[in-house]
């Protein structure tokens, strides 16, 4: 095989369109063991790989399609397919051919005819295409079934509405129960895709033809296991016996040597495990997925990033799942840098009281690498540790101090803004580390770092004794400062003017400030929160001082966990690219369905509490009836191991969304969607009464400092003196 593949690698080399024809012509006249045609029609596929434009050729390569050998066969077909869409008037030339392939009795060039079919979505072709699709989901060889089911999901694609009603998607349906293992997965898969569009029908499955599912997991592909397992989501278990067999039947999974599987299969876990009510059984889930998630982290890094983007998700659910392995997530020297972000994440979240000392020491290492971005983030996740872990909060304490020693500008500012919170986090537990703050207050250059300096100045100003003169420093540069900076500095200065408020230098300082923030700011946020606290003074300093010195709530770290229900939704989308960004696939992929818990008689009530509701886009009115009466599932199977002659079939109504189910349905409207918000009260029109000028008093509010006051707008386009600045 190599050889050949080394022989072929002479025909990549661009060729004219002009040579090519006179080559093909050429071998028409001796070329009884056809090698000069299969020469030609090499570098012809050999130039379309490489991106050249070969569609000139169409009226001669398809000449070579009555050609008895199959890998001619092929490499026509290959063509057709790459420009068999762009010739819509030329393309019935080859349909004859196409329907004699169909019915040839060799099942590989019959399963190649259908499969380039199904790739050309044009009128004429899907037309002659119906009929020997629907033989071909019959045919005797599971090979030519297994490629019909996906071609099915090609035609929906291409034209979804006349795809129902020519029964393809029923027939589908009924190649669940084949007898060939390959063939159910494929048309599992296929139904997957057509459930997964907005537009398309609901794939729903029953108890029965999940175990019939699951009977043929054993005997499929890796690439079919991962279908099966990802269709088991489409089942709703009714009681929680049905979801902890489910489990137990599935949870083997674990065991494979594909990592695709092995994250498919938690995902159905994960699942299943809303639906289960024996809290020992969870425990049980919980303790056999953490073994293979560590066991990811030993393949290549983009494996591992995808494993960790998955565990991230899942310990936020599923804590105890990895409560014992916080050591799997040591960073390696060689680990590229977004292998060690993320796992400096869930080293965060894992954490506890009783590893805290672990993942502090091995914090302060990362807090020594030479990658600036790296030691950003462990300088930042030892300030999360003291605020999420309160034993620890002394040992991160120390720590952060060392830091701060080695005098690194990067090191430095992270400390700072973390400290920030953990004031907060803490209030009077640690002001005492604030002198060292000040001491590195030249080395903060960012705005983020400065603006959590100059809150903390503000914060503090009444214990620190030269608080003026700090922020005196820090306002010299107030108009080029950044808007973060600048609303920090402003609040700040309000504060000191509160705590000290007898000082000259600190009433110089807040009118000076105040002027420049209502004055010659252009930003809109730090204007008005200027004009807001001016009034205030103006007004009432006793109430500003209450309301600008309001106790803050203490920080904690629910705000780091994401809402339950989002989480429970993207968990549907465990080791898929939604898991990796934590987005929802609709979000990013367009027509993508969403996913989401459905209720149920054995849905938890944690879960219940936060089920989230998707609503799905009505379809044009029309109605899809189906002959027959339909199978009618039953209650609860007697026996799992049915014959597949004996297994019910789902039914497939299309007539409404509100109709009940058992596998297939047509997407409609869920029911009326009134809006459901509450309105607001209105406020009261009463008389307006004249008010004086607010600015009367300011000259008391600063101490008798009444320079540059400003005065209210006079004119008759405002309306009065009431609406002289904001109100």
């Amino acid at each position: 095989m190599s050889t050949q593949q080394g022989q072929d690698a002479k025909f990549f080399q661009r060729g004219k369109i002009e040579e090519f024809r006179a080559e093909l012509q050429a071998a028409e006249a001796k070329d009884k063991k056809f090698q000069k045609r299969k020469t030609v029609l090499k570098k012809i596929v050999a130039n379309i790989t490489m991106g050249n434009d070969m569609s000139p050729l169409f009226h001669d390569v398809i000449q070579c399609i009555g050609t008895p050998l199959l890998e001619i066969k092929k490499m026509v077909y290959l063509f057709l397919v790459s420009y068999g869409r762009s010739k819509p008037d030329q393309i019935h030339l080859v349909i004859p051919s196409f329907l004699q392939d169909c019915n040839d009795r060799n099942p590989l060039i019959r399963a190649l005819a259908i499969r380039t079919m199904s790739y050309i979505p044009i009128a004429v072709v899907t037309e002659a295409l119906s009929d020997q699709l629907r033989h071909c989901l019959k045919d005797r060889d599971p090979y030519v079934r297994k490629t019909a089911a996906i071609c099915v999901a090609k035609v929906y694609t291409a034209d979804p509405r006349k795809a129902e009603r020519k029964g393809f998607v029923e027939l589908l349906r009924d190649m669940l129960i084949d007898e060939n293992a390959t063939v159910v997965a494929n048309a599992v898969a296929a139904l997957s895709e057509i459930g997964d569009r907005q537009d398309g029908v609901i794939f729903k499955l029953n108890l029965t033809i999940a175990n019939k599912l699951l009977s043929a997991l054993g005997e499929s592909s890796e690439w079919g296991q991962i279908y099966i397992l990802d269709s088991l989501l489409r089942y709703v278990p009714e009681q929680h016996a049905d979801a902890e067999v489910m489990a137990e039947r599935v949870i083997v999974q674990l065991q494979h040597a594909n990592s695709a599987v092995v994250l498919t299969t938690i995902k159905v876990l994960l699942y299943l495990m809303n639906y289960i009510g024996d809290r020992r059984l969870i425990d049980y889930i919980c303790k056999k997925m953490g073994p293979p998630l560590v066991t990811l982290l030993s393949s290549g890094p983009e494996v591992q990033y995808v494993a960790l983007r998955n565990i991230l998700l899942i310990i936020q659910r599923r804590p105890a799942v990895l409560k014992n392995d916080v050591k799997a997530f040591f960073c390696k020297y060689n680990d590229p840098i977004y292998v060690k972000l993320a796992k400096l994440e869930i080293m965060y979240r894992l954490a506890r009281e009783e590893n805290a000392r672990e993942v502090l020491a091995e914090l302060e290492e990362y807090a020594s690498e030479v990658d600036v971005d790296f030691v950003r983030k462990a300088v930042r996740s030892i300030g999360r540790l003291a605020i999420k872990v309160e034993p620890a909060a002394d040992k991160c304490i120390e720590s952060l101090l060392k830091l701060m020693e080695t005098k690194v500008t990067y090191v430095v500012q992270e400390a700072v803004i973390v400290t920030k919170d953990i004031f907060r986090r803490y209030p009077g537990k640690y002001e005492g580390i604030i002198p060292k703050l000040c001491e590195n207050l030249d080395a903060l250059d960012e705005p983020e770092a400065k603006a959590a300096m100059v809150w903390t100045l503000g914060q503090f100003a009444d214990k620190i004794d030269n608080a003026d003169e700090l922020l005196d420093d820090l306002v010299y540069n107030f108009l080029d400062e950044p808007a973060e900076v600048q609303l920090a500095l402003l609040t700040a200065v309000v504060k000191l003017f509160i705590y000290k408020s007898q000082s000259e230098v600190t009433k110089a300082l807040v009118h000076k400030v105040l002027k420049w923030a209502t004055e010659d700011i252009d930003n809109p946020d730090l204007r008005d929160r200027g004009f807001m606290y001016w009034r205030m003074l103006a007004m009432n300093p006793a109430v500003a001082a209450e309301i600008v010195l309001a106790e803050k709530p203490a920080i904690t770290t629910d705000s780091d966990r994401m809402d339950r229900g989002a989480l429970d939704q993207l968990l549907l989308h465990t080791g898929t690219l939604g898991s990796i960004y934590h987005k929802n696939p609709e979000t990013f992929i367009r027509n993508a369905a969403g996913r989401a818990l459905v209720d149920s008689p054995a849905l938890n009530a944690n879960s219940r509490a936060v089920l989230v509701t998707l609503a799905r886009p009505q379809l044009p009115p029309m109605i899809i009836n189906v002959s027959g009466p339909g199978p009618v599932e039953p209650t609860r199977p007697s026996q799992p191991s049915e014959t597949a002659n004996n297994i019910p079939l789902p039914t497939i109504v299309e007539s409404s969304r509100s109709d009940e189910r058992d596998l297939l349905d047509v997407d409609g409207d869920d029911g009326a969607g009134g809006d459901s918000g509450e309105g607001y009260p209105e406020g009261d029109d009463g008389p307006v009464t004249k008010v004086t000028d607010p600015y009367a008093s300011l000259g008391g509010a600063f101490g008798g400092y009444v320079t540059d006051v400003p005065q209210p707008v006079v004119g008759g386009s405002r309306g009065g003196d009431l609406d002289d600045l904001l109100f």
